[in-house]
């Protein structure tokens, strides 16, 4: 049996990706995303179909994955597909589902307290099973498989900067979206982490950080800028740094929670055009309350916050259950 895999880059493949490992294996699989840095690095060796890119609200991209669908279903004959959205999901599965292919969409989990624009429409499409990562909303039309985030736990860290580290590694990181650039973060970050900056001094070393920027432009800003690396960069660079800053991202939280970090995170806010709702508030306050990670204002990140994480860490739980497809 040969299951399509189908998500947009960025949070929503990440989690795709981790859901896949829960979820029970076919003698075949095809991924269907679009490609970027994080895609190419994070399917390596895969069977990959890339697609162009379907943006928010994109309805014209929408329509044209349906011959990418029809294309798809014709060559490879799928009996399942499995998405995590967002707008591609709604270009393949309604589609699949009507040729008789068995279709799951798993709401991302951002969204802590209800589904998205994309899971409202595929809610109501027969044949298209829909499933939520938290059991607060779960019901008759929204099934709880389980969560991302169940696979992870906080335990002790080494707060202890020790005599070996001559210099602080950091990670700032905004993940891949396209449309939204978060310059809010960037511009609050700059002088903290700069030479000279809060974080030096009361730490007496230098500063060494990764800025993963995306699509914020950073060239008013003393900052050298790596708007997009390959997952496995990123991935290599998070285990190794003493000090981890993200967007509240889905893919940036899972990033983090997998290469054991336990980080500051910032939310993006709609009324800065930095999303396009504020749901990542919600996730962002989820990481807490799981005690996976800290939230705070862009603006009101200090040195004490940052040094703060280091009391913690993360590790993957070793007994992680299936997710539960119906």
């Amino acid at each position: 049996m040969t299951t399509a895999f189908i998500a947009t880059t960025g949070g929503h493949l990440t989690q795709l990706v981790t859901l896949a490992e829960r979820i029970p294996g076919d003698t075949d699989s095809v991924w269907v995303t679009h490609v970027n840095e994080q895609s190419k690095s994070l399917l390596a060796g895969r069977d990959v179909e890339f697609i162009p890119y379907v943006g928010v609200r994109d309805v014209p991209g929408v329509l044209r994955c349906l011959w990418a669908a029809h294309s798809l279903y014709r060559r490879r004959r799928p009996a399942r597909a499995v998405s995590t959205g967002s707008g591609i999901a709604l270009g393949y599965l309604p589609y699949l589902a009507a040729r008789g292919v068995e279709c799951h969409y798993i709401e991302s989990a951002a969204r802590v307290s209800g589904p998205s624009l994309t899971g409202r429409i595929l809610r109501h499409v027969p044949r298209v099973r829909t499933y939520t990562q938290y059991r607060s909303w779960s019901g008759p039309h929204w099934h709880y498989g389980g969560s991302g985030l169940d696979a992870y736990e906080a335990v002790p860290g080494d707060e202890a900067l020790g005599d070996k580290i001559d210099k602080i590694k950091v990670v700032v990181t905004v993940g891949t979206a396209v449309e939204f650039p978060f310059g809010r973060l960037i511009r609050a970050l700059a002088p903290l982490l700069a030479p000279g900056g809060d974080l030096e001094q009361a730490t007496g070393r230098p500063v060494d950080v990764l800025w993963q920027t995306g699509c914020t432009p950073v060239d008013d800003l003393p900052i050298v800028a790596t708007p997009f690396l390959p997952a496995a960069d990123l991935a290599s660079a998070l285990a190794e740094a003493d000090i981890v800053i993200s967007h509240a991202g889905t893919g940036s939280a899972l990033a983090n929670l997998g290469a054991g970090r336990f980080a500051v995170v910032a939310s993006r806010l709609a009324e800065h055009g930095e999303a396009g709702d504020d749901h990542q508030g919600e996730l962002a306050e989820e990481l807490v309350a799981r005690g996976l990670a800290a939230h705070h204002e862009p603006e009101k990140i200090t040195a004490d916050d940052l040094l703060a994480t280091r009391s913690w860490a993360v590790r993957r739980i070793p007994e992680v259950p299936e997710f539960g497809l119906r």
